[in-house]
């Protein structure tokens, strides 16, 4: 595994500027590529899944957060609230709260349920500079998270089947789990009054099977979650991927269903984060693969090198019928160097004349291995369905 600081600035995909802030990183432009890339993918898979996406603001209230119990058991971490109008504005540290405010704006049936809905969304934590650290531990955080708002009957079905979703998508990734972690309460923790043992009892069961260790002192306030744990490359652990259930924010907001009894009924949310925060998993991504990502995600798909300047004029028609690939010509410099240039690259074609003339095209792939010349026609349509996001 590598330095995800080091090789993510060698390889251009995001920096830093005292001016911007520690733990507030930008990205680049091949960073931009694998970030939306990630975000793109994970709004399919959560499509697919029955997940209804919305967008809600990166402000709230103060009394939003006091209504939640975030602002008694988590301020510490958030940033102080600014005054606006009278009214005392706070970065939320959660997106939980907003998606609750979602769910209540109208009446609910039974017939509703379960509710997905999910949002790739901003959030913000004032870290101690100490524990900041690249794009592993930011004060900016681009979350994705969902809740399903459910029956009680319906919390073990959709815990597991989100504990599903984090597993494709980490073979999707090409990335492993460390461990799973049942996370519980602990002696002098803050935590709000509620049906933890029910809670417990749930999430045991969707662990069923796996192995994971039951450990104390790691529950969010509001309820246990099971935390799906990643290695960095010095063997530190960090939990990328969360299951929450909370009987605690349904009952705080007032929400509520209509039961097919015609009674009114409190649903339960299920906190889901598939691969937590981007920043985290690109991260992640950097460490496990060295820069050399799935070629779905890779910021340049295809490299194509034109060995003199004579068959320039050949890459860029191939340019032109790379459609959505991502392919760019490298034509300066010796091909030795080129190719060692792209080394990353899952897909570089070099083109001589003999291509050129024929219409083909000779593929070098990452391992070394090269393709025997084919037509361009059939050698682009099996790069594009290779690339294609899973």
């Amino acid at each position: 595994m590598h330095d995800h600081r080091k090789l993510g600035r060698e390889l251009g995909l995001f920096g830093s500027d005292p001016l911007i802030g520690a733990g507030l990183p930008y990205w680049l432009p091949d960073g931009a590529i694998v970030r939306h890339s990630l975000e793109e993918y994970v709004r399919r898979l959560e499509r697919r899944a029955g997940y209804r996406h919305v967008h809600s603001p990166v402000l709230g209230k103060r009394e939003l957060y006091e209504i939640s119990g975030h602002w008694s058991h988590y301020r510490d971490d958030m940033f102080p609230p600014m005054d606006v109008g009278g009214d005392q504005l706070v970065l939320r540290p959660s997106l939980c709260p907003h998606h609750a405010l979602i769910y209540r704006a109208r009446g609910r049936s039974h017939r509703e349920l379960p509710l997905r809905i999910a949002e790739i969304g901003g959030m913000y934590r004032a870290e101690l500079s100490g524990v900041l650290g690249g794009l592993s531990r930011v004060r900016a955080i681009q979350l994705n998270d969902a809740h399903v708002f459910c029956t009680i009957d319906q919390v073990e079905a959709e815990a597991s089947a989100a504990l599903a979703l984090i597993r494709r998508a980490y073979d999707a990734m090409g990335i492993s789990v460390a461990r799973y972690r049942l996370s519980l309460p602990g002696p002098g923790g803050k935590y709000v009054a509620g049906n933890w043992d029910r809670s417990v009892e749930i999430l045991r069961s969707v662990l069923d099977g796996l192995p994971y260790d039951a450990v104390e002192g790691e529950a969010a306030f509001y309820g246990p979650k099971i935390d799906v744990q990643i290695a960095d490359g010095a063997g530190r652990e960090s939990t990328l991927s969360t299951v929450q259930v909370d009987f605690h924010q349904p009952e705080q907001f007032g929400l509520e269903y209509v039961g097919a009894d015609a009674a009114r009924h409190r649903p339960v949310i299920v906190h889901r984060s598939i691969i937590g925060s981007i920043e985290r998993a690109v991260a992640q991504l950097i460490e496990v693969h060295g820069g050399a990502f799935p070629a779905w995600l890779a910021p340049v798909q295809v490299r194509l090198l034109p060995v003199s300047g004579a068959e320039l004029p050949y890459a860029r028609e191939i340019l032109d019928r790379c459609g959505d690939v991502r392919a760019e010509i490298a034509a300066e410099g010796s091909l030795g160097a080129r190719i060692r240039d792209g080394r990353l690259v899952p897909y570089q074609v070099v083109l001589g004349p003999g291509e050129a003339a024929a219409g083909e095209l000779s593929v070098r792939l990452r391992d070394g291995r090269r393709l025997d010349a084919a037509p361009a026609a059939d050698v682009l349509a099996r790069i594009a369905a290779e690339v294609r996001m899973p």
